[in-house]
């Protein structure tokens, strides 16, 4: 009981303890049909991490800041379409076309930010309308289909039966962004920020050029994961991408990242997006409708919103420490 209720308070660990509850819970549903722990599965939950962990991570990163990034909608978009316009000859071209449009515009939308005093939230929602508008304007409101068919099946051929090209290159965004964030100084400037930007600004922190430096991340791995989404599915359309902000903020905070700033790592984000990926491969596995992947994603952040309530947690140690004493 100590250990868990330990666990359950962290942030870094809660979005793995919540996973191998859901995943002890989807087996035991499932019965002896054997249709959760497979290769089939575990390739299907990693192709969804491809897509939406860059863009949780882009959106936690801001969130640590005590900003919030609403333009990825936007930015992922449009950057499909850029990707699927101008990557036909040369895929790498389109790529980089992509990345180099998301960075311009969270860069842009930073530099607004920290020059006008702005809230990111006025911002950046400024930056989805503009964006996705963009993405109307140069589809001229169609679909467009990619032709370069070897290139959809090259990102997602299965590699060692359950990666593929995406997702390995998702997990690699993952172990960079830990290690820059735990061992490096902008990375510890960023949760200082986060924390107390006065405080920060008075201990030598050019807090401006984090603002801008990450909201340009930000909107660059969303611009990856909307490139190479679109390159897998050989399409690009204006809306078909732009409703990533809601499970990409409820993968962040599933995965301990708070709302007031400060709080979280990467590690924990790839936790929260493992369980809501897992969550929705599971479910559709064991044949439940769709709207149940929306209940049931609820009640997982209703029950982290409780276990991030002071009260409760007082409560958890209390009956942890009256465990271990009868023990």
């Amino acid at each position: 009981m100590s250990a868990l209720t330990r666990w359950l308070a962290s942030p870094s660990l809660r979005p793995f303890v919540l996973l191998a509850v859901v995943i002890v819970a989807l087996v035991a549903f499932d019965g002896a049909q054997g249709r959760i722990l497979n290769r089939a599965i575990l390739f299907s939950v990693l192709q969804q991490f491809a897509t939406l962990g860059p863009v949780a991570l882009g959106l936690g990163l801001t969130m640590i800041l005590r900003e919030f990034d609403l333009s990825i909608g936007g930015v992922m978009s449009l950057a499909g379409c850029i990707a699927v316009m101008f990557g036909a000859g040369t895929p790498a071209f389109g790529i980089v076309l992509a990345l180099a449009v998301g960075f311009a515009a969270g860069a842009a939308q930073g530099a607004i930010m920290v020059r006008l005093n702005l809230s990111s939230v006025g911002v950046t929602l400024g930056g989805l309308l503009t964006l996705g508008g963009m993405a109307y304007v140069i589809t001229e409101n169609k679909a467009i289909g990619y032709d370069r068919m070897d290139i959809a099946m090259q990102v997602n051929d299965p590699i060692l039966g359950v990666f593929s090209l995406r997702s390995l290159v998702a997990l690699g965004i993952f172990v960079v962004a830990a290690l820059a964030i735990g061992w490096t100084r902008p990375g510890r400037d960023v949760r200082a920020v986060g924390s107390d930007r006065r405080s920060a600004s008075v201990a030598g922190v050019d807090t401006g050029k984090i603002i801008i430096g990450i909201f340009a991340v930000s909107g660059t791995l969303t611009a990856l994961a909307g490139a190479l989404l679109s390159y897998s599915l050989a399409a690009a359309s204006p809306v078909a991408l732009a409703d990533a902000l809601v499970p990409a903020a409820a993968a962040c905070i599933i995965g301990g990242v708070s709302l007031s700033g400060g709080k979280g790592t990467p590690l924990g984000i790839a936790g929260g997006v493992l369980v809501l990926c897992f969550l929705r491969s599971g479910l559709s596995a064991i044949g439940l409708p769709p709207y149940m992947h929306d209940i049931v994603t609820g009640g997982v952040l209703v029950v982290v919103a409780l276990l991030d309530a002071e009260d409760l947690q007082r409560r958890l140690f209390a009956l942890s420490n009256v465990s271990s004493r009868h023990a």
